[in-house]
């Protein structure tokens, strides 16, 4: 059965990211991060001069459409997976909930934990969990809006409800999953951390909490951490940014010189004309060699310190 909608969003789905205007591609990044509300970044895009009822088009064109963006079924014969609760002391509720992927085989394996993008356990992070578990992984994606009831069904919901949360309540949560994850019975011990804009945030400052806890990290167009917190880095870091993103990108000179004088082993790689959220296949954001390139290079970085 034809799910609801698609057929329409297809049609919307088919403009590309060369047709999009970069004032365009701005106001998205400005809504994405919460700086302006859903009905104004329609209207902004539309009363851009020169664009008109195309600059309407262009910002209808990068909403999500998740219906399109699954590579690996949630029936794939090579995972098995299943939602989990755990503990989580000193976080927003004292529980949290996950989307555990478990590869076929008898394991144990070593454990990647998927850190979402400031709107909670949205469809794409699952699929990415599926991804990392078909490459041999067990993956955790936990759902850091749990404790507010859970990923609402769609992103600007859940945008809302992850900015209501503390802060740091939900860094406590995150880390509570990966210290879960590690110790899992299926773990081997050795702990990654990817994930996504809010989420590559987190995998930096998760570097520096957890010290050596910590085998290997790669963010994805996430903010830097402090650059007082990274001498505790242990863990090789692999970060992915994108050309167009001058807000993240101005926070990695310091962070980079900082953790060369911590003798942190790192790569800091930027794809040319690419956006924030290049990886998210969702919208027209994602770009198709980038997303290649650098998920090939994480799964790569994983290889070579987990197993």
């Amino acid at each position: 059965m034809r799910e609801p909608g698609v057929h329409q969003h297809a049609v919307v789905h088919e403009m590309t990211q060369t047709e999009i205007d970069q004032r365009v591609f701005d106001l998205y990044d400005e809504y994405c991060h919460g700086r302006i509300d859903r009905r104004e970044f329609l209207a902004r895009a539309a009363s851009i001069a020169a664009l008109g009822a195309t600059g309407l088009a262009m910002a209808q064109a990068l909403l999500p459409r998740y219906a399109r963006a699954q590579s690996v079924s949630f029936t794939d014969p090579r995972i098995k997976a299943s939602y989990v609760t755990y503990p989580s002391p000193g976080g927003n509720s004292g529980t949290m909930r996950g989307y555990l992927v478990q590869p076929s085989g008898q394991g144990p394996f070593p454990v990647v934990l998927v850190i979402h993008e400031n709107r909670g356990l949205n469809p794409y992070i699952e699929d990415v969990a599926r991804r990392t578990a078909v490459e041999g992984f067990l993956a955790l994606a936990p759902d850091g809006l749990f404790p507010a009831g859970g990923y609402p069904g769609n992103d600007d919901d859940g945008r809302a409800l992850q900015a209501g949360l503390d802060p740091a309540k939900l860094r406590t949560d995150l880390l509570n999953s990966a210290r879960f994850l590690k110790a899992h019975a299926m773990s081997t011990g050795k702990l990654g951390a990817t994930g996504f804009c809010y989420g590559g945030g987190t995998v930096n400052f998760m570097a520096a909490a957890l010290g050596s806890d910590l085998q290997a990290g790669a963010p994805y167009y996430g903010v830097a951490a402090a650059t007082e917190s990274v001498a505790r880095i242990k863990a090789p870091l692999l970060c992915h940014l994108a050309e167009h993103d001058e807000r993240i990108n101005a926070t990695y000179p310091a962070f980079e010189s900082a953790l060369r004088a911590a003798g942190v082993a790192h790569e800091v790689h930027v794809y040319p004309g690419t956006q924030h959220g290049f990886h998210n296949y969702s919208t027209p954001r994602y770009n198709e060699a980038a997303a290649k390139l650098s998920w090939e290079r994480t799964i790569a970085h994983f290889r070579r310190y987990l197993v």
